[in-house]
């Protein structure tokens, strides 16, 4: 066999036999250095896990963690759901509508899934229980909503693909998952309140709420609301980057919670820096180590053979396209979205580019796959928050994941079938697509 067989290998076996991500990628990587090149390669190392992090761009990536970490410690779902409520008010499937829309604008704030899962989970799971709520339904549904932070802007997910892949703008990618991200938190609510319909889950107010109006409850989410307007109004009006507008939207959630809500101490603000620095320093470790794979697989041309190899099973793209996206989603079911992105898109650039795909449009296609996979068994990130917030076991949530990915799948159809559902807001702002 080849060396870029063998470090094919090593990595499937290194993964099954348990190894994380970024040790499995370091590790198979040096034995295709070792068996393909030369062990005197192996002083490479340093530098090509160095040259994978040292990109201006990532410094995004821990400081929107910081935001989501911050807006979650000071009180910020709560507000939103009481507010939510309030507007909504009580009747059958009202606190899942709930649960979606407060995932979707807390997804504008940090961008990442598991954050918004837990903070909302905290808050929406007792209500919904309270309500009727099945816990396995609830868990599923909060945790299928928040993964529609991997697309509304600011995205973890999207900064790097914009980073992976050369010449995109980030803008664009923002402007381009607004709609999908949007869509796909609708084609989650329809079998939502399809099926509390047909049960008889009556949303009830949480807790106080019967005395509250939809004007009290605005003023004190309106923090809220006017984070992800500053972040995307920021951006469109040129007055910062989208590496800046991270910085802005920390500062922003701090004064938020020191002096608004008044739930965030400086004592809590220096423990969620240290809780984000070991969050960012696991999600460093997987762009740095992947560097040694991303180099090895270069080097050896295993990237380019196995999109030839891609590429050579069928002319028709369409057909690629959908075998492509099951891929990817099988992948969501069992890696992190920044795995995927580390691992896949050096072999799917080149497919990409040989079949004129739009790489913004491809890009919210991956993110709308990985969003999925979030929530789908065995791993599913979103759902083993939610689960282990609402103490049941993950088993217990397979059929009602299976309903929402279906719904969600539905989503990315139409987004595939009509690109213009995530090029056209992009096109409309100026931004290269």
């Amino acid at each position: 066999m080849t060396p870029d067989i063998w470090m094919i290998l090593a990595f499937a076996g290194l993964l099954i036999a348990g190894v994380p991500v970024a040790f499995s990628l370091a590790l198979s990587g040096a034995v295709g250095i070792v068996l393909g090149l030369s062990p005197d390669m192996l002083a490479t190392l340093g530098t090509n896990t160095y040259n994978s992090i040292a990109k201006y761009p990532l410094i995004a990536i821990p400081l929107f963690i910081l935001t989501g970490l911050i807006f979650e410690r000071a009180g910020v779902a709560l507000r939103l759901v009481r507010f939510a409520q309030a507007l909504i008010g009580p009747r059958h499937g009202g606190l899942a509508l709930v649960a979606v829309l407060v995932c979707m604008i807390m997804g504008g704030m940090s961008g990442s899934g598991p954050a918004d899962a837990a903070a909302v989970a905290m808050v929406m799971l007792p209500s919904m229980t309270k309500a009727g709520y099945p816990k396995p339904f609830s868990a599923t549904l909060i945790a299928a909503s928040a993964s529609t932070a991997i697309l509304i802007p600011p995205s973890v997910a999207l900064i790097l693909y914009s980073i992976v892949v050369p010449g995109v703008d980030l803008r664009a990618l923002f402007a381009a998952g607004l709609f999908p991200g949007i869509l796909a938190g609708l084609a989650l609510l329809v079998p939502a309140m399809l099926v509390a319909k047909r049960y008889g889950w009556e949303g009830t107010p949480v807790d106080g709420a019967e005395k509250l109006t939809v004007r009290g409850t605005f003023r004190e989410a309106l923090p809220a609301l006017f984070a992800p307007v500053l972040i995307l109004g920021g951006l469109r009006s040129g007055l910062f980057t989208p590496t800046e507008a991270a910085v802005v939207a920390v500062a922003y959630g701090a004064l938020v919670g020191l002096l608004l809500t008044k739930e965030l101490s400086f004592r809590d603000l220096w423990e969620l820096l240290g809780e984000a620095a070991i969050i960012s320093g696991v999600v460093m470790l997987i762009i740095a180590l992947a560097g040694i794979f991303a180099w090895a697989g270069t080097m050896l041309g295993t990237f380019r053979h196995l999109a030839e190899w891609i590429i050579s099973l069928t002319d028709n793209g369409v057909l690629l396209l959908i075998l492509v996206m099951l891929a990817v989603l099988v992948a969501g079911m069992l890696l992190d979205a920044i795995s995927i992105y580390l691992i896949m898109m050096p072999i799917l650039i080149p497919v990409m580019q040989h079949f004129e795909w739009n790489p913004v449009w491809f890009g919210i296609l991956l993110a709308m796959n990985i969003a999925i996979g979030q929530f789908t068994p065995p791993v599913a990130v979103n759902l083993m928050v939610t689960t282990e917030v609402a103490k049941i076991r993950l088993e217990h949530t397979i059929g009602w994941a299976l309903l929402f990915v279906v719904a969600m799948g539905c989503a990315l159809a139409l987004v595939a079938i009509f690109p213009s559902i995530a090029l056209w807001l992009p096109t409309v702002l100026g931004y290269n697509v």
